[in-house]
């Protein structure tokens, strides 16, 4: 088995989970943690990490449409600085632009309305994150892996 990774789409309210598949191939919704309180939720993800295992953690970073980093990007970056302290696990902040439009372009594909909706969305953002997490690292692994054989 692959190291095993968690993704993590933070929310005030609501913060979806995400954790690779068995192969490390895939990310797989683990669900969604609602919890308001900071230090529970850290806990929390912490708990989630530790029982799947993980070596790291990948947290959605909120920079802005324009690249810039404001406010709630600062936010998650002190967050995740508190995830690690926590949980001696590495944590790694990805751009999570558009993985929320992402969400719901998936779940209105699918027809997923009302109650349901409210509940996979987060779910669905943290496992966009951590695909697009594993996949750029994938490509750069490729990438510098045909630069050595050139």
């Amino acid at each position: 088995m692959n190291e095993s990774i968690i993704g993590i789409d933070y929310g005030e309210a609501r913060t979806g989970v995400a954790a690779t598949d068995a192969l490390g191939l895939l990310a797989v919704g683990v669900g969604t943690i609602e919890e308001r309180d900071l230090n529970r939720l850290i806990n929390r993800i912490c708990a989630v990490a530790q029982e799947r295992k993980a070596s790291k953690i990948v947290l959605g970073n909120p920079v802005n449409m324009n690249g810039s980093v404001g406010e709630r990007s600062e936010k998650i970056a002190r967050i995740a600085a508190r995830i690690s302290e926590t949980s001696g696990i590495p944590v790694v902040l990805f751009d999570e632009r558009c993985t929320t439009m992402a969400a719901h372009t998936i779940l209105n594909a699918t027809d997923t309305r009302g109650k349901k909706r409210k509940k996979v969305v987060d779910t669905l953002s943290a496992e966009i994150i951590l695909q697009n997490y594993m996949d750029s690292e994938r490509l750069k692994t490729a990438s510098e892996n045909e630069k050595s054989r050139a």
